[in-house]
């Protein structure tokens, strides 16, 4: 994401894709669902573990 997460991680690990786009934080856990539009405009870089 383009935005550091406020704990201060910057890595996100997709668990649901669809209409709407669900991430984790892999810093704190924290889950967030953004709609796939919104997603696609905050989007910096794609890492394939």
């Amino acid at each position: 994401m383009k935005k550091a997460h406020p704990c201060g991680n910057n890595e996100w690990e997709i668990t649901r894709l669809g209409a709407d786009i669900k991430i984790k934080c892999l810093g704190c856990g924290r889950s967030i669902m953004l709609p796939r539009i919104e997603f696609n405009k905050k989007l910096k870089k794609i890492i394939k573990l």
